[in-house]
């Protein structure tokens, strides 16, 4: 199934343009927007990357959930990306909440970023911890 084709609660996940190495979608909520990635946060996707969230994060709204649960990599890189983004949202008012796998942890947990960066283990918690802030 393409991006183009996914559908939640009558929702469409917009796809977003990124790098060949990473992909991902952009689905806008009530409250939230709801970034779904795959592939490799790196040295070479992170400008992009950084940049097309920033944008969106400063579309609104102000919550933002991160799936990175189908990310195969991670570097340093893609480390300062996601706390850039932590602080812009946090910034506007928001949260940003993100969705991981085994390697993301291990290595968020690594530079001991794993409180500051709000993981969650599914979508679903995340949208708990929204709910309650």
């Amino acid at each position: 199934m393409s991006v183009h084709d996914q559908y939640e609660e009558g929702i469409i996940a917009e796809p977003l343009n990124l790098t060949l190495s990473l992909r991902g979608t952009r689905e806008v909520r009530d409250n939230y927007q709801l970034f779904r990635l795959t592939g490799l946060l790196d040295a070479f996707s992170e400008p992009t990357f950084r940049k097309v969230l920033g944008s969106k994060i400063e579309e609104g709204p102000k919550h933002i959930i991160l799936d990175l649960s189908q990310i195969d990599f991670i570097d340093s890189s893609g480390l300062g990306a996601l706390v850039q983004l932590a602080n812009q949202a946090k910034n506007a008012g928001g949260t940003l909440q993100i969705v991981t796998n085994a390697r993301v942890t291990q290595t968020v947990k690594l530079v001991r970023l794993e409180k500051f960066l709000m993981l969650q283990s599914s979508v679903d918690a995340a949208l708990e911890n929204i709910k309650s802030s």
